[in-house]
């Protein structure tokens, strides 16, 4: 077996693009539900909003790309509206239900065929990234350490990327600390409470709802830049659970737990997924193929999710009594 292999792999996972991507989408769900206590589960969609309103300004009405940056923005903070405005006096399932519904609404919306011409159907759309790598300071070639690397390309996306995750950290820890942000956490414990000191709960929520979907909106961006496209079948649910498998296991209402639990995800699947594909095609594990290393790598996963649940549901970082959620 080719560990060298194995570990570069996992660890250019643990920092490459998908760690990026995930780590902006937990740390907008850490201002829903580990600050706030929304049951957010509905991210997919605000990651969609940002990347379908980038690349359909561009793509198919010819705009600037900045004018593509704030027209994704824009949709989420209209996303997050939409959502909230019906749901947030209500208990905090009701936010779950719509939310998971409304994300399934936005990306079959962008697959339909009426629409074929603005968001591309079910291809979804291309030639949108052109001015974003036109930016990019490295020249072509290699970049890395070691057997660590990655193409100029790549580079300039992780560069963007983690930066943006830094500035994100640091706003959150800014926000967080000042008073604005220790009514959301009051809101998080007993909004009962809250209300009865004369704060308007719902505006609070409202206020979270928007910022947390704005910076998902910032990984939806660097999700379709990053692939220089952009499909709906992209934007499955399945985001939502991994950017909430990333936060549950980086710690929930920590400001560095998205960003760590996204490093150790994307480091440990696909530790595992080559793992078991070197010991696959060195006959040191006989009874599966190769083509389903994949389902059983996602099997995995579950198992680890659900033992992490059990044993330490906190995380990382995380403490427990800052995950019991007051959905009255």
């Amino acid at each position: 077996m080719d560990w060298n292999l194995i570990f570069t792999r996992a660890i250019e996972a643990g920092i490459g693009t998908e760690a990026v991507i995930y780590a902006l989408a937990a740390i907008g769900l850490n201002i829903h539900f580990g600050y706030t206590g929304l049951l957010n589960f509905g991210q997919a969609g605000f990651l969609a909003v940002g990347a379908y309103g980038l690349a359909t300004m561009i793509a198919t009405f010819g705009m600037p790309f900045w004018v593509g940056i704030a027209t994704g923005l824009l949709g989420a903070v209209v996303f997050a509206l939409l959502l909230g405005i019906p749901t947030l006096r209500l208990r905090a399932d009701y936010l779950a239900i719509v939310t998971i519904a409304a994300a399934e609404i936005v990306r079959l919306v962008v697959r339909s065929v009426a629409l074929r011409d603005t968001f591309g159907g079910t291809d979804g759309l291309e030639a949108f990234s052109d001015d974003f790598y036109a930016m990019n300071p490295y020249s072509p070639g290699e970049y890395g350490i070691g057997p660590i690397g990655f193409d100029h390309r790549t580079m300039w996306v992780l560069t963007v990327g983690w930066v943006l995750v830094a500035l994100a950290c640091v706003l959150v820890y800014l926000v967080m600390n000042s008073p604005w942000g220790r009514v959301l956490k009051a809101i998080r414990e007993d909004e009962d409470a809250v209300r009865s000191l004369g704060k308007n709960v719902f505006a609070y929520k409202m206020q979270a709802l928007v910022f947390g979907g704005v910076v998902g909106a910032l990984g939806g961006f660097l999700f379709a830049l990053s692939r220089a496209a952009t499909q709906p079948d992209l934007f499955s649910t399945e985001i939502t659970f991994f950017a909430y498998t990333v936060l549950i296991l980086g710690g929930a209402a920590r400001v560095l737990g998205p960003v760590v639990g996204a490093a150790i995800f994307w480091l440990l699947l696909i530790l595992v997924k080559t793992g078991m594909e070197e010991a696959v095609n060195n006959h040191v594990i006989t009874f599966i193929n190769v083509n389903q290393v994949g389902s059983i790598n996602y099997m995995l996963v579950g198992v680890g999710l659900i033992l992490l649940l059990i044993y330490r549901p906190q995380g990382i970082f995380g403490d427990k009594r800052e995950i019991a959620l007051d959905a009255r």
